[in-house]
């Protein structure tokens, strides 16, 4: 029989894409038991390739729903604790690509909840295309230059154009056609009429020409299950979608129920003369400071801190508290009104006339109770002494001049953390005075427990708490983004990367 080629003989073509490769790999006789057990297929060889296209599978799915984020101006890490919490919660996974910071004991005690993770020191000092792709940018850029507690200089000031680090990094990769889905911004409660809104104006735009649906709210952490008031403006934006920052779920608490109790108190000469004129249940609530008046503070003068006073005396400077501050006085003097103007002895006779009144202005000077000085005229936005004006007498002390500034009540709500005095809040404890404590300070913002901070000092700790997020209102933040990120698939966010 005469033979001749058969149809379909042979092997069957395949493409390149389909051809198998031989590669060598070295595997432990463990591996090599478990993959014989767990793997599928006729050959070792098939079970191995299974194997790994199993795993392969499972890395994509996670891929599809791991939301990439950069975090910037980290501080504790306060937004990034916040951001993925929220997502988790509506089942999403956020991983963090980059973090910067500059201050020492702030990466130090991120890293140490974090783990030793790298953190990269000088954003302005970083390129762009050296960032990994990421969808959202998380930053709560410097407050200081926009804050009450600084010197309200915006953008005049070096560290107020970090906003323009925030809108260089988000560009670029735009440009590069790895655009971010979006981002989420915090700043204090000044940003919003800082430069009669202008600042705020400028950013909002700024981000809006990136292309960015961007919304901002000044929103306060006690109505987010946290004992403090502390209002901060967010600012959030997506390419794809505008998130709502109204309407959140109300949850409020007082300060009693993050306190410690039976803690060591302090015992000093501040604390000695207040007990010496005040219970421990007469001074929860008040304020220690003589820049003001009014029945809920305490003045130096009133436990005599720095020497005796007479009933005279402390009439006389509860009197140049009040007159001090009257806008006649910058009129008279010819300066702009500012609170607490120096005022000469001629000035104060007219509102307190005692014959003792020049030996007592002496003495109260001499204890350190007022000082005699020039009144001041603003000139470029700071306050300097006039020497052509005639000097005047005035108060000495602010409420950061004492061993603590105000004693807080368990049935309310903690005052704003400040970094520059929130080390001088006292808490009433063991029928004494103690501090607030780096834990508690931690609770007020929504810490983990967890979260340790006694690897850094105490001031160190105190004043990252001072500067931090509060984490509640970014996780409810964060959630909302969540769902409009499910709700676009996240598999087409990770594809923005391409844009």
């Amino acid at each position: 029989m005469q033979g001749g080629k058969r149809v379909n003989a042979g092997r069957k073509s395949v493409s390149l894409k389909e051809k198998k490769v031989g590669f060598k790999v070295y595997l432990t006789p463990e591996l090599q038991e478990e993959i014989n057990y767990y793997g599928v297929g006729a050959s070792f060889s098939e079970k191995c390739a299974n194997l790994i296209a199993k795993r392969i599978q499972e890395e994509k799915e996670s891929f599809d729903s791991t939301i990439r984020f950069i975090d910037l101006f980290a501080g504790l890490g306060g937004i990034r604790l916040g951001f993925e919490e929220g997502l988790r919660e509506v089942g999403l996974e956020a991983k963090c690509v980059f973090s910067s910071e500059i201050k020492k004991y702030a990466i130090k005690a991120y890293q140490g909840y974090f783990g030793n993770e790298k953190v990269y020191g000088d954003i302005t000092q970083i390129e762009t295309d050296t960032i990994p792709d990421f969808d959202f940018l998380l930053a709560g850029f410097p407050c200081q230059p926009f804050s009450s507690a600084g010197k309200g200089l915006g953008f005049a000031d070096t560290r107020g154009t970090m906003f323009f680090e925030i809108e260089r990094i988000l560009k670029e990769k735009m440009d590069a056609g790895k655009a971010a889905k979006g981002f989420l911004l915090e700043n204090v409660e000044g940003l919003v009429n800082h430069d009669g809104g202008n600042t705020l104006a400028v950013i909002v735009d700024h981000l809006q020409k990136l292309g960015y649906n961007v919304n901002y709210k000044l929103i306060d952490s006690q109505y987010f299950g946290l004992p403090q008031s502390r209002k901060r403006v967010y600012i959030v934006g997506m390419l794809d979608a505008k998130i709502n920052l109204d309407n959140f779920e109300k949850k409020t608490v007082t300060l009693g129920e993050v306190l410690e109790h039976g803690l060591p108190t302090v015992e000093s000469n501040f604390t000695k003369k207040l007990f010496k004129n005040y219970t421990p249940e007469e001074v929860v609530g008040k304020s220690i400071k003589d820049k003001r008046g009014g029945e809920n503070n305490i003045h130096s003068w009133e436990i005599e801190l720095k020497g005796s006073t007479s009933k005279e005396e402390r009439t006389l400077l509860n009197l140049m508290l009040r007159e001090r501050r009257k806008k006649k006085w910058a009129e008279e003097i010819g300066i702009d009104w500012m609170d607490g103007m120096p005022l000469t002895e001629k000035q104060i006779k007219t509102f307190y006339d005692n014959p003792e009144l020049h030996t007592m202005l002496k003495d109260l000077k001499k204890k350190g109770y007022l000082t005699y000085e020039y009144p001041r005229k603003l000139e470029e936005g700071r306050r300097i002494p006039d020497e052509t004006k005639k000097k005047g007498y005035n108060i000495v002390a602010g409420k950061l001049s004492f061993e603590f500034s105000k004693i807080l009540d368990p049935n309310e709500l903690a005052p704003t953390l400040v970094a520059m005095d929130v080390s001088k809040l006292g808490i009433i404890d063991n029928g004494g005075l103690r501090r607030l404590t780096i834990r508690e300070g931690q609770r007020l913002c929504g810490y983990p427990e967890e979260y340790d901070l006694s690897i850094v000092n105490e001031k160190e700790a105190f004043d990252l708490l001072g500067n931090t997020v509060c984490v509640p209102v970014i996780k409810a933040i964060s959630k909302r983004i969540g769902e409009k990120c499910r709700k676009g698939k996240v598999h087409e966010i990770n594809s923005t990367r391409s844009i």
